[in-house]
């Protein structure tokens, strides 16, 4: 790619103001790199955009000029999406984060792409409402974000991941057209779902503008508890014990004994640290379901070997029980110079074989490696803690990748389940998509975005 070239920039001040675009050396470094480690370029500039109409502006004009562009928000991505490319603009959503309507009526809200997941969350709860979905990054990552990554969280068992809760967007297109897909309709059969197309899409085929969320309404009462175990299969099997028992709580995550130490180490919570594995179990809904459903699901624990069932007496503890999950990635980030958090999902009944695949390859590539994750779903994140400064040691994380995603695909499952493509994973995806797969995928980027403006070079070239 070429250098951003001083016309180009004239006019995009032109567009948003001379204040709102960055081109100084110190200024692009901040927005070089997102939450993907080891990865990093500078764009030409950055434009902080708070309209539609801007976007629209600066779309037509990158068309005109053959220029590249890269969407950014709070750039908590963990898969490279953001990371810019040598002489792009990067257009910065985080001002255009008004929260435009909650309708109660029609249970849906209306936001701009720069608001953060926890300002939704929060003005749901507001009016006595529930968004659902709940990265792990949610306090900053932004709305826009999580739709262009699809974004899961540790709700997803029980509620599913951001596709679910997207009714309609406002998309401009890449030669500055702007699209309205969706609407506050429960049910709507009328031609193809383009919304669906966008959610997910990385910032490949449009920019998102505006989203129309589907809300629900709030679970009245909550219950938490953490179950430790001394073999990681053990809580395996309670996990499908379960869901066989039909019982599908809201949260139903683990942490592997690398993660408990460091969780505690990090946030004094109190955690055991005599055991393998623990898992933090939610339920939530009416009061009468969610008792009997957290007495059933202490009684398995405890019938399959719990080492200990520890219940939250009231929210504060519960809440303390929850950052336990919460904190995992920022606990492992405190013990190496890189920590690379991964991303790969399997079919429940295959999770302990696969968590047992992540630790045979942590011996055979001597890495250390604190996994955790959504046992519940079958989203694992095997969490590397090295140092990108060290070439041998980084080249064997690579091959652990290719091991575990070539596992991961081998029992059925995919190479990511929350965290998107990207540049990390664009060289794995041709073999789980196959032939067909990609060949449609490309064929859909052509034709939406024939220039291949925009996020040039992720999830496949």
């Amino acid at each position: 790619m070429k250098a951003l070239n001083t016309t180009v920039i004239a006019r995009l001040r032109s567009i948003v103001g001379a204040d709102n675009v960055l081109t100084g050396p110190e200024d692009l470094l901040t927005y070089s790199f997102d939450g993907t480690a080891a990865v990093s370029q500078q764009p030409g500039c950055v434009v902080f955009v708070r309209s539609s109409a801007e976007v629209a502006a600066i779309l037509k004009l990158a068309h005109e000029t053959k220029t590249p562009v890269v969407t950014r928000g709070s750039g908590t991505g963990l898969s490279g999406g953001s990371i810019p490319v040598t002489g792009c603009v990067v257009i910065c959503t985080v001002h255009m984060a008004r929260i435009i309507e909650v309708d109660r009526a029609n249970l849906t809200m209306m936001v701009e792409p720069g608001a953060t997941t926890q300002q939704v969350a929060d003005a749901a709860l507001s009016n006595g409402l529930f968004y659902p979905p709940d990265p792990g990054s949610m306090r900053i990552s932004t709305i826009g974000g999580n739709v262009a990554e699809n974004s899961g969280g540790l709700r997803g068992l029980k509620y599913g991941i951001t596709r679910s809760y997207v009714m309609g967007l406002e998309v401009v297109l890449p030669d500055g057209e702007v699209l309205w897909t969706g609407n506050k309709c429960v049910k709507d059969v009328a031609g193809y779902s383009l919304k669906d197309l966008f959610v997910g899409s990385e910032g490949t085929l449009g920019v998102i503008t505006k989203v129309l969320l589907k809300l629900i309404p709030k679970p009245a009462a909550r219950k938490t508890m953490v179950a430790t175990f001394a073999r990681m299969d053990q809580a395996a099997e309670v996990v499908s014990a379960i869901i066989a028992a039909q019982i599908i709580p809201c949260t139903l995550e683990f942490l592997d004994r690398t993660t408990i130490h460091c969780v505690e180490d990090y946030a004094k919570i109190g955690l055991p640290l005599d055991c393998e594995a623990l898992l933090l179990i939610e339920s939530d809904g009416h009061p009468a379901a969610v008792a009997e459903e957290a007495a059933q699901m202490e009684k398995i624990c405890r019938a399959m070997g719990a080492m200990e069932v520890r219940l939250a007496a009231d929210d504060a503890e519960a809440a303390k029980l929850a950052s336990a999950r919460r904190s995992a990635f920022s606990a492992l980030a405190r013990v190496a110079p890189t920590t690379i958090l991964e991303d790969a999902t399997v079919p429940r009944s295959e999770l302990a074989k696969m968590i047992r695949f992540v630790e045979g390859i942590a011996a055979k590539y001597k890495l250390r490696i604190g996994t955790f994750g959504h046992m519940g779903d079958g989203n694992l994140h095997p969490t590397f803690l090295t140092d990108e400064r060290n070439t041998d040691e980084m080249r064997r994380v690579h091959e652990a990748f290719k091991d575990i995603f070539d596992e991961a695909i081998r029992l059925g499952g995919t190479i990511t389940g929350e965290h998107g493509v990207g540049l990390a994973k664009k060289e794995f995806l041709p073999k789980f998509a196959g032939d067909a797969q990609m060949r449609m995928m490309r064929e859909l980027r052509r034709v939406l975005d024939p220039g291949g403006i925009l996020n040039p070079g992720k999830m496949f070239d």
